[in-house]
């Protein structure tokens, strides 16, 4: 391990939450979104996390020595569409993507838990940020070490 992993353990960290950051402020910035370029309702979008480098599965990393865990950060997995929620249906004839009936289909973002996800990345965000400033001081303190 060297004097730069934990460099690049936080690093990584960072970017990944502001990519998940990115995610959410599109959801909330879609929350009523009715057609897309594709015709149909937003669809409120997930990051999914796993570990950088990795060449072994957690199952084996939870069985063997900790020697052998890479622990070398997390890079975002992907993004993906929910399509677990469902829509939410409005009656509002007036609407210009009713339907037939007056249903308008609207996306499946719910604004509190987007803002309780936002407020649990900018804590995440800020927790890598202050290890990785504590990184920086503990290898300040290493050089000034050699120095005297």
């Amino acid at each position: 391990m060297s004097i730069f992993s934990s460099f690049n353990i936080n690093s990584s960290g960072l970017t990944a939450q502001r990519y998940r950051m990115d995610i959410i402020s599109q959801n909330i910035a879609n929350a009523n979104t009715t057609r897309t370029a594709d015709g149909t309702p937003y669809r409120r979008k997930v990051v999914t996390f796993a570990e950088k480098n990795s060449h072994t599965p957690f199952s084996r990393v939870l069985r063997s020595s900790r020697d052998k865990y890479s622990g070398d950060g997390v890079k975002v997995d992907g993004v993906h569409e929910d399509m677990q929620t469902d829509l939410t249906m409005v009656y509002d004839p007036s609407h210009p993507d009713a339907d037939e009936n007056g249903y308008v289909m609207y996306p499946n973002v719910n604004i509190i838990t987007e803002m309780t996800n936002m407020i649990d990345a900018s804590r995440a965000y800020e927790a890598n940020s202050t290890a990785f400033n504590a990184s920086k001081a503990m290898a300040m303190k290493g050089l000034e070490i050699g120095k005297a």
